[in-house]
């Protein structure tokens, strides 16, 4: 076994496990490069930002204005792959791994198939999106450009988080983690060549001549692909070559392109909640972004800017959230259910606390946060408004953010799918329509502070009232592809 495996299924037969000191350590091992990976993400979304910031605030928002259409994207693809994830997390737990690498082929088919759809609708709506949106004139040109590449880069991206994520239902966090931060520097270097002219640079007394090509917010885009390429193609090799659990390869070439039935509809089943829930979360979100517009070019800057800067606060929480869904799902796959109650609540402290302390710390720095991203002190003195008024909410996020991870762990989708839509539509969209008039970009901000709350309060109420961990999705042999019935041709739909 490869010493970056975490052999999860042993421990969760082994009677140590039950201790809480155990727990703690199990919880903090998958933690802390789940964390580390959140945090590149996040950083490469700071660099992006704050590189092209230098440009000015129009350069800037034509990022921002898109930003909610590529989550959009991007979250249709995660909910595909999530559901091929869980079910991998939970034949592990169950020490069936032959069947795990089953359901790792066929995602690899879904996903890429899903991916390359995705690109084609991207490449045709993004000369349209900026005008639906509300973009002014200036800024449209470098919109369609960074949607455009974001596009074609979908089939490249999707398949780096579905190995990133496979890898760590497996119970391998460090891969990802190693692999994410390596993309993170490789965007800083791709990004100075990209964005920026050739020029002369001082470093450490000396001047350094600098080559670049000048490309401005599509230079930008272009860094990321080149990133992604290069470190998430390392990561893809390493799922199918050498990890201990995955990595085996069929021997028959065939079952790499044969889908099974059952795999497909229990996939459906987690992904679907997922897929319409971030559908239409995305949606509300774009429907924020068009309430921002109308604001001028600093608020929509500052709006992205702030959403980025919050995300350093709120990446331990999805990291939290990550490891979460690894320890419940393979507790679910090794039939103990005490322990993904246990392991539920946790995780869900874990989080609480970590993020109520990181909001004290975004409320103090608001200012040097947003001063990072640009010199411009209107969209700085916006910014750092919109961050001080939802540092007031990050323990609720991270309430909604690790019990989330728990639930899509266990296979429960449709109650965390149902309370996020209700939220985001009943609770944001309302409020920011009705305080934008009055408030500007701080009524908007007032909006997703209470919003978060309110879904925190409902994700805790729903989890301590237990009946997630009864309703919760069971992968057995009886029910699950085994590797018998692989070997009948009668059975495959492809």
């Amino acid at each position: 076994m490869s010493k970056s495996d975490l052999n999860l299924a042993e421990k969760f037969n082994s009677e140590h496990i039950n201790a809480l000191s155990s727990k703690l350590i199990l919880v903090a091992k998958l933690s802390w490069p789940a964390i580390m990976a959140q945090l590149s993400t996040i950083l490469m979304e700071y660099i992006d930002a704050s590189m092209v910031g230098q440009l000015g605030a129009g350069p800037a928002a034509s990022i921002g204005l898109m930003a909610t259409t590529t989550w959009l994207f991007w979250g249709i693809g995660t909910a595909t792959a999530t559901g091929y994830a869980v079910q991998v997390a939970h034949l592990i737990g169950g020490g069936r791994n032959e069947e795990a690498r089953s359901v790792l082929r066929q995602s690899i088919i879904i996903v890429l198939g899903l991916a390359c759809l995705l690109a084609i609708i991207g490449l045709v709506i993004a000369p349209h999106l900026p005008h639906w949106l509300g973009g002014n004139d200036d800024i449209i040109a470098g919109s369609v450009s960074y949607f455009s590449i974001f596009a074609l880069s979908l089939p490249v991206m999707f398949m780096a988080y579905l190995s990133s994520s496979m890898l760590r239902c497996s119970g391998n966090m460090l891969i990802p983690g190693i692999f994410n931060v390596v993309m993170c520097v490789l965007d800083v270097l791709f990004n100075m060549l990209m964005i920026f002219p050739s020029r002369d640079v001082n470093l450490l007394g000396f001047q350094i001549f600098l080559p670049g090509a000048g490309l401005g917010v599509t230079g930008a885009a272009l860094g990321t692909l080149f990133a992604e390429i290069v470190a998430g193609g390392i990561m893809i090799y390493y799922m199918l070559f050498r990890s201990d659990k995955l990595s085996h390869p069929a021997r028959n070439i065939r079952k790499w392109w044969s889908l099974k039935k059952t795999t497909i509809k229990r996939a459906c089943i987690i992904s679907w909640p997922l897929a319409i829930e971030r559908v239409v979360m995305c949606s509300a979100q774009i429907l924020v972004t068009a309430i921002v517009a109308p604001l001028g070019t600093a608020a929509i800057a500052a709006n992205a800017f702030g959403v980025t800067a919050e995300g350093l606060c709120y990446m331990p929480g999805y990291g939290i959230s990550d490891a979460a869904t690894t320890l419940v799902g393979q507790s679910f796959g090794a039939g103990k259910k005490h322990l993904a109650k246990s392991f539920g609540r946790i995780t869900i402290v874990l989080g609480i606390g970590v993020m109520a302390v990181l909001g004290i710390v975004m409320w103090l720095l608001a200012a040097e946060m947003m001063s990072f991203f640009t010199p411009d002190s209107e969209v700085i003195a916006l910014g750092t408004m919109a961050l001080r008024t939802e540092a007031w909410a990050e323990p609720m996020f991270g309430a909604a953010i690790v019990t989330y991870g728990v639930f899509i762990g266990a296979g429960y989708t449709v109650t965390p799918a149902v309370i996020n839509f209700s939220c985001i539509w009943g609770v944001r969209i309302t409020l920011s329509l009705l305080l934008a008039s009055s408030l500007g970009l701080f009524g908007v901000w007032l909006a997703m502070a209470i919003e978060l709350s309110v879904r925190g309060l409902i994700f805790l109420f729903v989890f301590c009232r237990g009946r997630w961990i009864n309703k919760a999705l069971k992968i057995t042999p009886d029910n699950m592809v085994s590797v018998q019935e692989i070997e009948q041709p009668d059975e495959f739909i492809l």
